[in-house]
C-alpha cells in the first residue's frame, strides 16, 4: 500500500469534521472521495497533505513513514503533491514564476527539466509563461494548478475539486486530461470531487463520506453496483 489512513479524526474546534475515517490507497490507484458539499472531504485531503490545523488524531502512513507530525514541506518533499480547492493562485505572477512555485526548494537542473514536462503536457501554458497568472481563464489557471503540483515529481497527487467553478465543457477537458495523465504516468491520485458522474468513469477505486464517516469503499465496480451511489451520485434510479 502507498497511503494509509486509520481512524482518522479531524475537528474544527468543538466540530468534528470528519471522525474515525479509514481507507488505503495502492500504487498507480485513481482513488476518488466522493461525497455532498461539507460532507468532510477536503479535510481528509487537507489532513493527508499536512494544512489542517493541528486536532487530527489517528494515523496517517504514506509509504511506511508517519505523516501524522511531519510538517507540510516535508510531505511534499515525499512525494504527496496537492491541487487546491480553488486553485489558489497568486494573480500577479506570471505563468512561468506560478509553476516554478511548486519546485521552490530544488535545483536550478530539476526546475528546468520539469518544466519542460510541465509544459509538454500542458502546451497552452507555454505560449502564455510571461503572461499573468490572474488574467488567465478558469480552465487555464486550473492548468497552471496542476502544473505546480506536478513540478515537484509527486508520486501522489491529491486534487480538491478541481471542476468547481468552471464551465460544463472545461470540465469535460479536465478530466479528459486527468484521464490520459493516469494512463500514460500511471501516476497514483486521489480525487475528491462533487462531480460523481464526470470522476466516476476515471477511477479504480474509492470511497463515500457522509456526515465526516466513510459509508463505502471498494473498486469502482463495487461502487457502481451500489443502489445507494447509482442513486445519490450518479444519477440512476437504484432499480
Amino acid at each position: 500500500m502507498m497511503l494509509v489512513v486509520e481512524s482518522l479524526s479531524a475537528h474544527y474546534g468543538l466540530f468534528g469534521a470528519v471522525r474515525d475515517v479509514s481507507f488505503e490507497v495502492q500504487e498507480g490507484d485513481f482513488f476518488g472521495i466522493l461525497g455532498s458539499n461539507g460532507a468532510g472531504k477536503t479535510t481528509i485531503l487537507r489532513a493527508i497533505a499536512g494544512l489542517h490545523p493541528p486536532a487530527v488524531t489517528g494515523s496517517i502512513t504514506f509509504r511506511g513513514k508517519d505523516l501524522l507530525k511531519a510538517p507540510p514541506h516535508a510531505r511534499a518533499a515525499l512525494g504527496i503533491g496537492l491541487v487546491p480547492e480553488g486553485r489558489r493562485m497568486f494573480s500577479s505572477l506570471s505563468v512561468r514564476e506560478s509553476l516554478l512555485l511548486g519546485a521552490y526548494r530544488r535545483g536550478k537542473a530539476w526546475q528546468v527539466r520539469n518544466l519542460d514536462r510541465v509544459l509538454a503536457t500542458f502546451p497552452e501554458l507555454a505560449e502564455r509563461l510571461e503572461q499573468a497568472t490572474g488574467s488567465l481563464s478558469g480552465g487555464q489557471q486550473q492548468m497552471v494548478a496542476f502544473g505546480r503540483a506536478l513540478m515537484c515529481e509527486p508520486s501522489l497527487l491529491l486534487l480538491d475539486e478541481p471542476s468547481l467553478g468552471l464551465a460544463p465543457v472545461v470540465v469535460q477537458r479536465i478530466f479528459a486530461l486527468l484521464k490520459e495523465l493516469h494512463a500514460s504516468t500511471g501516476l497514483t491520485m486521489i480525487l475528491v470531487e462533487q462531480n460523481a458522474v464526470e470522476a466516476f468513469p476515471l477511477l479504480t477505486r474509492g470511497a463515500v463520506i457522509e456526515r465526516g464517516r466513510i459509508a463505502l469503499d471498494g473498486t469502482r465496480a463495487e461502487l457502481e453496483a451500489s443502489p445507494v451511489v447509482a442513486q445519490a451520485y450518479l444519477g440512476a434510479d437504484g432499480a
